[in-house]
């Protein structure tokens, strides 16, 4: 668990990604489930808790990418349905906010009353990663985040979007860190010559 009074005190911009690593993302997309499982059950009479238990073990067990066709193919759907699906995928109106996870959240509010800089440099498409923002519950915070997509430029690990960000709030690469999960944003700081920090990591 990251504390930030194990944090070097020189750093004073903190990196973070979205998914995973400041809320749990199978939060949003469960939601998600649950609410094409309801479209289902009233267009085509389907039993919405056998969808959802079906889309939520597909998840677990081949991805999330897995979900539609596994789905399709079980109950034979129209292609039509994959537009209804992805769609949703960008835009739901989840009707649970995403909670961060506790020890983020401890993190960010110690960030904040320390004055340092927070910004969230998220991977995915900008607007399905701005859906989740929106519906975050952020508890005051939102206010003190700077948020980019990289896929406007370039998705990480490459550092096109972070080394934008440095440039444009005239950071200094020793006093940045980021905080990720994934050998994407690891690979991704290396290549900016910043530091990184594992999100769920014990220290």
């Amino acid at each position: 668990m990251i504390k930030y009074v194990d944090i070097d005190k020189h750093i004073n911009a903190f990196v973070f990604e979205l998914d995973n690593v400041l809320y749990p993302e199978k939060d949003y997309l469960y939601q998600v489930y649950y609410l094409f499982a309801g479209f289902l059950e009233y267009t085509e009479l389907l039993d919405a808790q056998v969808l959802v238990k079906l889309m939520v073990q597909t998840h677990e067990e081949q991805g999330a990418g897995a979900v539609f066709n596994v789905v399709q193919e079980r109950f034979k759907l129209d292609d039509k349905y994959k537009f209804n699906f992805e769609h949703l995928l960008i835009n739901a109106q989840v009707p649970l906010k995403l909670l961060l996870y506790p020890e983020m959240l401890l993190l960010l509010q110690d960030i904040v009353v320390d004055r340092k800089q927070i910004f969230i440099v998220t991977n995915g498409k900008p607007q399905q990663q701005l859906n989740k923002i929106k519906h975050t519950d952020w508890q005051g915070l939102e206010k003190y985040l700077t948020c980019y997509f990289a896929e406007e430029i370039v998705a990480k690990p490459e550092p096109d979007m972070v080394d934008m960000l440095i440039k444009k709030h005239n950071l200094q690469r020793r006093e940045i860190v980021m905080i990720g999960a994934s050998e994407t944003d690891q690979l991704c700081a290396q290549a900016c010559g910043i530091d990184y920090i594992d999100a769920h990591k014990n220290y």
